[in-house]
């Protein structure tokens, strides 16, 4: 496996974010990098033990689908190279099919969630209620069954540490302004639609997704952040998919099994990895994108 990275500290350019998983650097007045880390987060927290080739694979997808999508909408991607703005040789090689740079884009303050299959926080929602952010679901679903069609169902972004939260479109409207968040939910419709569609082809099930959208200065709607990824979607084999069951997953799911065999209180300090838990959940990143990308 390649060398893990799990921070950067660029001297070329000025850091601006250190998220979770992404290293952000401003790359003049109008453009960033974004620079995607093998670190991994399980229950919001950031554990010590980096996936090699993590970050890759979530940028490599990432420009897979930009690249796909641009009919349904415009995105945050740049025709700049990344030696027009990162000189050092050490540095472009410790980048290499790790970074994007993109466009500097005013985020929406959601997350655009769409859901397909009922599982997650959406299958406990219907235990309890029988609907999913105010949308009413058909009675007897079981876990993991597909819905009768892509629904919409965003969430609040919650500050660091803390769970992002489902809210209504109603509530959404009232964030975003009617007519924006009316195009929010069909963009993300669309783009679940048609991934979804090119994925099942491939042997994926994309269960649900997530998607980040930001405006530019005139106001334009343009698909942001990591599109389509195992960090930001529930991706399941396709050939091993049976509803009533919670099926396994080309993502972290395999981390986040083996913490809850763990007394851990899922507050930091986070614990190690053993060698065979990241060799596997390598393993998977991989495979999703190669069955994805072929």
């Amino acid at each position: 496996m390649p060398a893990a990275v799990f921070e950067t500290h660029l001297k070329s350019l000025p850091l601006v974010h250190r998220g979770k998983v992404r290293d952000i650097y401003a790359a003049g007045p109008e453009h960033l990098l974004i620079v995607t880390s093998d670190r991994l987060s399980a229950f919001d927290v950031v554990l010590p033990d980096p996936i090699p080739g993590k970050g890759a694979v979530l940028t490599g997808i990432s420009r897979f689908w930009f690249e796909r999508t641009q009919a349904i909408i415009p995105n945050q991607m740049t025709a700049l190279a990344l030696a027009d703005v990162v000189r050092d040789p050490a540095e472009q090689a410790l980048l290499k099919d790790r970074a994007m740079l993109v466009r500097k884009l005013k985020a929406l303050p959601i997350e655009a969630v769409v859901r397909g299959y009922l599982i997650g926080s959406g299958w406990k929602d219907y235990q309890k209620t029988g609907a999913l952010c105010d949308i009413v679901l058909p009675r007897g679903l079981k876990l993991a069954d597909p819905l009768p069609q892509p629904i919409f169902t965003p969430a609040t972004k919650a500050p660091k540490g803390q769970h992002d939260e489902n809210i209504s479109f109603e509530e959404t409207a009232r964030l975003l302004g009617r007519p924006l968040a009316e195009k929010v939910r069909k963009k993300s419709i669309q783009l679940y639609t048609y991934a979804a569609a090119h994925a099942l082809t491939r042997g994926i099930i994309i269960a649900d997704t997530k998607f980040e959208f930001g405006l530019d200065n005139g106001g334009q709607l343009m698909l942001i952040d990591e599109a389509l990824t195992p960090d930001s979607s529930r991706f399941w084999p396709a050939d091993s998919y049976r509803p009533g069951i919670s099926p396994p997953s080309f993502d972290k799911q395999y981390v986040r099994d083996y913490l809850e065999t763990l007394d851990w209180p899922k507050k930091p300090p986070a614990p190690h990895l053993p060698a065979e838990v990241i060799a596997k959940t390598a393993e998977k990143y991989r495979e999703a994108y190669r069955r994805l990308t072929a």
